[in-house]
């Protein structure tokens, strides 16, 4: 029982949830979440610039043109 003045301690709950870095799988930590290090998260941000990231397309062939 804690003493006159002293308050219980708080549990404090993450944030994010824990998961794997995506560049090398190591632990995240939440500095740098979800990455593990200011290293990893540069490493993902240059992919992005760089257009390594890309979502790729296809053309609909279900579709009628609209040159018809």
């Amino acid at each position: 029982m804690p003493g006159e003045g002293e308050r219980p301690a708080a549990r404090v709950e993450p944030l994010r949830k824990a998961r794997p870095c995506p560049e090398c799988g190591r632990p995240s930590v939440r500095e740098h979440y979800p990455f593990c290090s200011s290293r990893c998260r540069d490493v993902d941000l240059n992919r992005w610039l760089s257009g390594a990231y890309a979502i790729p397309v296809a053309d609909d062939e279900t579709k009628p043109d609209d040159d018809e």
